[in-house]
């Protein structure tokens, strides 16, 4: 997807936004911290950056106000320009449309969204589906160049409303209602998905398939065959906790192993 078999995709979890309760006030400082995780992601041999506002908790159900779309739009623009890479934003929770407007000011390549299809329950309360708005909106506004990844059976959410759609059947009908990749997850941010239903989604789709959560050091050859990219965030930070500083050498061994991996001959094919 990013000119390689399996991309990376290296989660940048911005400081609390303007419209967030934990913002300090001072946009610049936001935008240089999340610069440096951009630079080391990029220095590493990463594919591509993703900003998130996952500082930003308690989120809105739905929506983000207006600073926090403006800023995210200002900082995606700068380490856009800086880093030369490709570029994508999620905006918590389920600000789809703002998402969507935030990356066309910035120039990014894609949004990760929720609430794509069918509905779930998540912190936030009850999310319905997004995509005939957000579709809508991005020819309205001549921005197919942006792709959509949608989340299917996000994590952090309850998906008893929607227990006889298998994750399979949620795949396809994202992909109906045009999504440009589907995420698989694990049931919570740091937990990684199962490697067979990543592979049974990778069979059943002609989409892009991404693994957005749990990969790390020690698993990502399970992923690599059957996803297009990866997203990883907490397994980069110290500790291996989302909310801490990006640990430079785990960002390194990462890496390593992914090349290992990419050179290993036995490497299933998709």
């Amino acid at each position: 997807m990013f000119n390689r078999k399996c991309s990376m995709i290296g989660m940048v979890h911005l400081q609390p936004m303007p419209g967030a309760a934990g913002y300090g006030g001072n946009l610049d400082r936001i935008m240089s911290s999340g610069l440096d995780e951009a630079m080391t992601y990029k220095e590493n041999g990463f594919d591509a950056i993703m900003l998130e506002n996952m500082h930003d908790a308690p989120f809105r159900k739905g929506y983000v106000d207006p600073e926090t779309t403006a800023a995210m739009a200002v900082i995606a623009s700068a380490i856009k320009y800086e880093t030369q890479m490709p570029l994508g934003i999620q905006l918590l929770a389920g600000a789809n449309i703002e998402c969507l407007a935030a990356a066309m000011a910035a120039a990014s390549d894609f949004i990760r969204v929720e609430g794509f299809v069918y509905a779930h329950v998540g912190d936030e309360g009850f999310h319905e589906s997004s995509a005939a708005e957000l579709i809508r909106r991005r020819w309205a506004l001549q921005a197919e160049h942006i792709k959509i990844f949608a989340d299917i059976k996000k994590k952090h959410s309850s998906h008893a409303i929607t227990g006889d759609i298998s994750l399979i059947d949620t795949a396809r009908a994202a992909e109906f209602f045009k999504a440009d990749g589907v995420i698989v997850t694990g049931a919570h941010t740091g937990d990684a998905p199962d490697a067979q239903d990543v592979e049974n989604v990778r069979r059943g789709v002609g989409c892009h398939v991404l693994v957005g959560s749990g990969v790390d050091v020690n698993n990502v050859d399970r992923f690599m065959p059957w996803a297009d990219a990866i997203i990883i965030g907490s397994s980069m930070k110290v500790g291996g906790e989302w909310q801490n500083a990006l640990d430079t050498d785990r960002v390194a061994r990462f890496i390593e192993r992914v090349r290992e991996v990419e050179h290993t001959p036995a490497r299933s094919a998709k």
